[in-house]
């Protein structure tokens, strides 16, 4: 196997998470993924990427917080959330979304069902460890963008250790409470969670696959 087929693997099979075992991931293994993840390139090799790693009763009372904020409180994000979907990107949004629904037992119309469903974010799917991703405030767009960077290499990094992942915007939702939980400093701005652990091969929310679009909509060589 070459280096670029174990690559396309770790892509092709590496899957958003819904559902984990309650077993933590020890702590060299996370130091391990971090280790790789730290080499994702960045603008002018700013690295503005941080990570708050939850475990144990630090994750319970994220939780905690997390699903009584979801019930009490109006969503308040540090970055703009998006104006709207429309097109393809409606499209593709509603397809995962069904997919998930139907893979948990969700039927159409089931609000309380879908209600519950939504909560299982802020659960963060039963994993035993969440990672806040944030970056330089005054960074603003170009930080998130290279924390996007660093956030697909430690999804990768633990694929290959056979950790599951999950980004979470959902979680990001909430920046107020996880800047109180975790003493995040205001001149950090809360990108997203990266929910991770063992996944749940038994659990019915893992057994639904997204599509990818056809490379004639991604690519257009010119010249």
């Amino acid at each position: 196997m070459t280096t670029f087929d174990t690559l396309t693997e770790l892509m092709t099979t590496r899957f958003s998470c819904r559902g984990f075992q309650d077993r933590q991931v020890p702590e060299d293994v996370i130091e391990q993924i971090v280790q790789t993840a730290r080499h994702a390139p960045s603008w002018c090799n700013v690295q503005p990427w941080h990570l708050t790693v939850t475990r144990g009763a630090q994750t319970v009372q994220l939780r905690d917080a997390l699903v009584e904020a979801a019930t009490t409180r109006e969503g308040s994000s540090d970055l703009p959330r998006p104006e709207g979907y429309s097109g393809a990107h409606l499209e593709r949004r509603r397809t995962c979304g069904w997919q998930l629904y139907e893979a948990v037992g969700v039927t159409k119309g089931d609000r309380e069902g879908s209600f519950r469903q939504a909560q299982e974010n802020f659960r963060m799917f039963g994993a035993p460890h969440t990672a806040i991703l944030t970056s330089g405030r005054e960074l603003g767009a170009y930080g998130a963008l290279d924390c996007g960077a660093f956030l697909m290499a430690f999804c990768l990094a633990a694929q290959a250790l056979g950790v599951a992942t999950i980004a979470q915007a959902a979680v990001a939702n909430h920046a107020p409470v996880i800047r109180e939980v975790l003493s995040v400093p205001q001149d950090r701005l809360i990108l997203c969670a990266i929910t991770f652990g063992y996944e749940d091969p038994d659990h019915p929310a893992n057994n639904f696959r997204t599509e990818r679009a056809d490379m004639a909509e991604i690519l257009d060589i010119r010249g």
